[in-house]
């Protein structure tokens, strides 16, 4: 057995199989904690599975076992091929909690096809929605990165529930958790497919807003589940006050679309939300003493899933950067093209890395080799864009004569599994056609059109009750425009109106193509038959510091149409 870094320093406990074709059980055995509660949330968290479930939500929930022993300790189920977020992100350093992309860079690394990553990712978006709703709704507090896990197929799931129902970790008299739940910028990341928003974070907003609303339906049994354990001593489920965290959290009296809105807004609330990753960054330092690199079992740098040797891969001879190359997956940045020849080869092979990943392989030389002088490395900051052409001939020479200086210093440092692991073919490298530079593909260019080009399309709800009509304006999706991404907003009218008086506007949406508002534009004291006719005159326009506002495109809809006695729900054309 071993045992694992947190406060309680558990013991990792691998029982062997009664079925002799079985593998391994991994537990985790804890003393000092009261398990009780663990129990009670991992089964709060099965049963709104199975609610989600049986109405044909599969938000891909990891659900874990954990059985309380005795007083203060128990046995947690381990969840295999599964890491923390703060291993993932110290690869990239003690800020790696600050960066965006370790999350995703990690996961291509066990998924490299696109078909594998793409699963994952997908994977990825469900149940990090399940998990913003479950512990929103029974306030899982103590969120760091050590407690919250990914597994290697994008599964993210939350393990550790000593704080819950709003009970909140204190800073002197400041709350630790500041954000109604765990979203930043990383997993944004992941979920959009690069760094500007897209339509699969507008998914990921209504799986979360639909997930809410089902749990929202069964709030009595919620309620009814928990006060069954008022009795039970656990400090943090004693009285009626606890119970009316749930019920708060749960907005009963609110209608869906209401629910909808409200929970848009806890989304936006999280990812805003700086003091998670400070808090994430101040747990880091905090594990430092355990700092290092990985155990031989565990990946070496963080773009390889294994580690390799000159014993494996033959002595290299010779090593170059080729040249370079740009690439627009899934942002727009340069790859160094490494001309590899080994021992008893005739043909070099070439391998492509970024330069962050050669900034990694130095960082860690670094922790391995800290009495060595190694070759400076070349300066990260620069000045103006960082991907332009310029900048990246300028690497390429300097990346390069890094190389040399690194393979002709002593062998304990040229030679060692780190260095061979850097060059060590990926199946990324496998798939790229030919090294004399990569085309960029016609679908990923942004489009560019002329002036006063209109497109994109709109999703409305639009209902009517108590002489209201309701306009909730939802999501767009591809809009257009010159130059750099608008800044979209939304007004309309019911026309016929000579006066203006009818102007609803939502709020901007900042530097975006693909907003999500989720906003109610509400017209009220409007009869039936009056509505019938109207029409419903909805423009999208970018809101510009400098000029007039842009017209991004607009459309009219005729409400004598719609069925008003129901809800409809639809995307629209501009």
């Amino acid at each position: 057995c071993s045992f694992f870094s947190s406060n309680a320093v558990p013991l990792k406990v691998a029982l062997i199989n009664a079925d002799p074709l079985g593998e391994e059980i991994n537990v985790m055995f804890k003393v000092g904690e009261d398990l009780r509660q663990d129990m009670l949330a991992l089964q709060m968290i099965k049963i709104m599975d199975k609610i989600w479930l049986q109405e044909g939500l599969d938000l891909r929930m990891v659900i874990f076992k954990c059985l309380s022993t005795g007083k203060d300790r128990g046995m947690v189920e381990l969840v295999p091929a599964s890491d923390t977020l703060r291993k993932i992100q110290v690869e990239y350093g003690v800020t790696g909690s600050f960066k965006d992309k370790p999350l995703a860079e990690w996961l291509r690394k066990y998924n490299p096809t696109e078909e594998e990553y793409e699963k994952a990712s997908e994977n990825f978006i469900y149940s990090c929605a399940g998990c913003c709703v479950a512990t929103y709704v029974l306030g899982i507090c103590d969120r760091h990165n050590d407690n919250i896990m990914l597994r290697n197929t994008g599964h993210m799931f939350h393990i550790d529930f000593g704080k819950f129902l709003g009970h909140a970790q204190m800073f002197g008299s400041f709350k630790r958790d500041r954000a109604p739940f765990v979203l930043t910028s990383d997993m944004a990341y992941v979920i959009n497919g690069g760094e500007k928003p897209t339509i699969r974070f507008q998914l990921f907003v209504d799986l979360c807003c639909q997930a809410y609303n089902l749990i929202r339906k069964h709030a009595s049994l919620f309620l009814n589940l928990l006060s069954l354990m008022l009795s039970s001593g656990l400090p943090e489920l004693s009285g009626i006050q606890d119970l009316k965290y749930v019920q708060d959290a749960l907005q009963p009296q609110t209608t869906d679309a209401e629910a909808t809105i409200f929970f848009t807004r806890l989304i936006e609330s999280s990812l805003g939300s700086i003091a998670t990753k400070f808090n994430f960054f101040i747990h880091n330092l905090a594990q430092l003493r355990f700092s290092g690199l990985p155990s031989n079992d565990e990946p070496i740098l963080s773009f390889s899933a294994k580690t390799y040797s000159l014993k494996q891969d033959g002595r290299i001879k010779q090593v170059s950067v080729f040249t370079y190359q740009k690439r627009y997956s899934p942002d727009k940045h340069y790859i160094y093209v490494v001309r590899i020849l080994r021992e008893g080869q005739v043909e070099p092979t070439f391998v492509f890395r970024t330069f962050d990943e050669f900034q990694e392989l130095h960082n860690k030389l670094g922790i391995l080799f800290p009495l060595w002088k190694l070759p400076g490395f070349p300066n990260k900051m620069v000045l103006g864009r960082t991907h332009i052409k310029d900048v990246a001939a300028k690497r390429k020479v300097e990346l390069n004569s890094y190389i040399q200086s690194l393979m002709n210093s002593s062998p304990e440092v040229a030679e060692c599994d780190l260095v061979y692991t850097f060059f060590h073919p990926l199946l990324r490298d496998d798939k790229v056609e030919g090294i004399d530079g990569i085309a960029r593909p016609a679908d990923t260019s942004p489009s560019s059109p002329t002036s006063g080009k209109v497109g994109g399309e709109v999703k409305l709800s639009i209902s009517y009750r108590n002489s209201t009509l309701f306009i909730m304006v939802m999501h767009i999706k591809d809009l257009v425009k010159d130059g750099a991404d608008p800044n979209p907003y939304v007004k309309t009218y019911l026309l016929p109106d000579t006066h203006k008086t009818s102007k609803r506007k939502t709020k901007i949406s900042r530097k975006t193509r693909n907003p999500t508002f989720n906003e109610m534009l509400v017209y009220s004291g409007y009869s039936m038959e009056t509505l019938k006719q109207r029409e419903l005159q909805l423009s999208v326009l970018s809101a510009e510091s400098l000029r007039e506002n842009f017209f991004l495109g607009g459309i009219t809809l005729p409400l004598k149409d719609f069925n008003l006695s129901k809800e409809t729900v639809n995307w629209y054309q501009l």
